[in-house]
């Protein structure tokens, strides 16, 4: 992840009332921050991140608003201590009603007063909301004005106790306040923006889910070390690949990429953009923009539409020997041309063959419309992200029935001299048939040879159906995790799984096999061999396949488990549970591992010595009669 804010990213701005705001900054525009204000995108590019500004107002003879950095000071002396809480001091007259005080130290001084003569009543502000109105207008200090003023109209504000008072000057602050703070959008920060406006369209996934699924998959980055070749000598086992069924918008496949390091542009990719791509963020007339690095550089439109950055000049030196260079480079009147950029190479899509995602959807594309807030487009991937290489789709439709999908027919074979004679638009069109079609089979052929490192299934279909076809592509060890917002899927697929049902499937088959051991003729044994066979491949939903519609031998140690955190305020006497914390389903995780069974029937045989003892025994004693 980046350090600074750089163009064309998003970014979330945390506002005072505690909402945030996910936004694109693009150079030259101007952001709406409703009551709070705008301000240029441009005050915003080469700052870190995490920084709170405050937006000032308007002085005369300027048009646009300012940016203040607050520091850390001003935004924390609520914690580090202010002068606005009263003192309390003692009362030789208790009141009526009792005693006023609550906790009083030893030597008599007052140390925590009480809120019971505390009358919360409107009445007891002298401004009235038209007079706000008014403030607001003025917009004098960026709301701080307006806060003290409201607080000095307050009849009753020395009644208030320490607790209340700050309760009240931090309501006051997050209605009043025009600051924000800049936050990157990670995975956390985009779940928490998702859960709170449109859970159902990541089926009430929390960050805490997330992290339990990664974990439990061992989502890691990996390389080319750990690749093993399996006995048919083309298929691979390993690698860091992860088969994914997401039906999240792709919150899922964004969690798993940034434990695997590929969510994130690198940093390089700045240092090769093209001299266009630099100047698009340029102001135009000469006025001071924010580079990356955080200076302050200017532009200078020449008469040929050039724009020449001007660099900051040493101290102590005088700018009459610059502009002399400078004057004595635009002298001549033929520019020279520039030179032609060299053909891009070309690169394949999902080329990777260590540390990949396969996603597997129903439609034509995946719906992966989470990943735009990483610079990521599925409908026009930019050859420099890392998931162009390496985040594979692949339909289901390619990988169950692949001779029934168009894209996996190989177009017809055009010979140079018939492509010699093609228009350069049909020639186009030839070679991207070609690449789509050798993208497709070899996709198709590597996912059906299986190895995977794990499994994660996040999806609204039935986990069986998915699980009966997906986890024999998955290798030994490796890991299955499925995510559904209810227990009761989760709880029948334990069952499907359980030792009971695998110790009655195993006894099944050897039950068979010994049956057809058994059979005297061997044309008797064809006929039942060829009846099984017949009804295996009829019967889809037969009492064979409800008592067993996955194979339980695949995968052991089924369990199925939930983790929910809970917000907590975590004050000097007023801990407890947040009270207005967002509800929705907890969540539920099945987790199992990836075994190979053993072919064959596996006996357990011990030494019986007990009983060659007894044996030995009977026999001595029966000797003598």
């Amino acid at each position: 992840m980046h350090s600074t804010i750089r163009p064309n990213s998003h970014v979330a701005l945390r506002l005072p009332s505690g909402i945030s705001k996910v936004i694109e900054i693009t150079p030259n525009t101007t952001i709406n921050l409703g009551k709070y204000g705008t301000f240029s995108s441009n005050l915003l590019l080469g700052r870190p991140y995490y920084l709170t500004f405050e937006l000032l107002d308007k002085e005369d003879g300027k048009s646009r608003t300012e940016l203040r950095v607050v520091p850390a000071s001003e935004l924390h002396v609520e914690v580090l201590g202010n002068g606005h809480a009263p003192t309390a001091e003692a009362s030789d007259e208790p009141a009526e009603g009792g005693p006023e005080f609550d906790i009083v130290g030893e030597n008599g001084e007052v140390i925590m007063r009480n809120n019971r003569l505390t009358v919360d009543d409107p009445s007891r502000q002298k401004l009235s909301m038209a007079e706000i109105e008014e403030l607001k207008k003025a917009g004098a200090g960026s709301g701080k004005e307006i806060i003290a003023k409201i607080m000095g109209s307050h009849e009753a504000i020395e009644e208030k106790t320490s607790f209340s008072l700050a309760k009240y000057t931090l309501r006051k602050s997050r209605k009043y306040l025009k600051r924000f703070t800049v936050l990157p959008m990670d995975v956390g920060m985009l779940t928490e923006y998702i859960t709170e406006r449109e859970s159902h369209r990541v089926m009430e996934l929390r960050e805490e889910s997330l992290g339990l699924i990664c974990s439990w998959a061992n989502v890691h980055h990996g390389g080319a070390s750990r690749v093993l070749t399996a006995e048919d000598g083309l298929s691979q086992i390993g690698g860091a690949r992860w088969l994914v069924v997401d039906d999240t918008g792709g919150l899922v496949t964004t969690a798993l990429a940034e434990k695997m390091g590929i969510l994130y542009p690198d940093e390089d990719d700045d240092q090769n953009l093209t001299a266009e791509e630099k100047d698009a963020g340029a102001k135009e007339g000469g006025e001071p923009i924010q580079t990356t690095n955080g200076t302050t550089t200017s532009t200078n439109l020449e008469e040929n539409g050039d724009t020449v950055m001007a660099e900051p000049e040493p101290e102590g030196e005088s700018t009459t020997q610059p502009q002399q260079q400078h004057t004595a480079i635009d002298a001549p009147s033929d520019p020279q041309p520039r030179p032609r950029r060299p053909p891009r190479p070309h690169i394949p899509q999902m080329s990777a063959t260590t540390n990949t995602l396969t996603i597997l959807h129903p439609n034509n594309q995946p719906n992966l419309s989470y990943l735009k807030y990483f610079s990521f487009d599925t409908g026009a991937p930019t050859t420099s992200h890392p998931l162009y290489k390496h985040l594979k789709s692949l339909s289901w439709l390619q990988l169950l029935s692949p001779e029934d999908d168009p894209s996996y027919s190989e177009p017809e074979a055009l010979t140079d001299e018939m492509l010699a004679g093609m228009k350069s638009s049909k020639r186009g069109n030839y070679y991207k048939k070609r690449r789509r079609w050798e993208r497709t089979t070899r996709l198709v052929e590597e996912t059906r040879r299986g190895g995977f490192d794990g499994l994660v299934v996040a999806s609204t279909m039935e986990p069986k159906t998915i699980l009966k076809e997906l986890v024999p592509l998955v290798r030994g060890g490796g890991r299955v995790v499925v995510y559904s917002p209810n227990a009761e899927p989760l709880v029948e697929l334990c069952d499907y799984y359980s030792k009971e049902r695998r110790t009655a499937y195993v006894a099944r088959q050897f039950d068979s096999q010994n049956n057809r051991s058994n059979n005297g003729s061997s044309k008797v044994k064809r006929e039942r061999d060829h009846a099984d066979d017949m009804y295996a491949a009829s019967t889809d939903a037969g009492d064979e396949d409800d008592d067993f519609p996955v194979n339980p031998t695949l995968l052991l140690a089924p369990s199925l488990q939930t983790a929910r955190a809970r917000q907590w305020q975590v004050l000097p006497g007023r801990t407890h549970p947040v009270m207005t914390s967002r509800g929705g389903a907890e969540g539920y995780l099945f987790t199992a591992t990836r075994v190979l069974p053993f072919e064959g029937k596996v006996e357990a045989r011990g030494h019986q010595r007990g009983k060659r003892r007894k044996t030995a025994a009977t026999a001595e004693t029966a000797a003598p009669e």
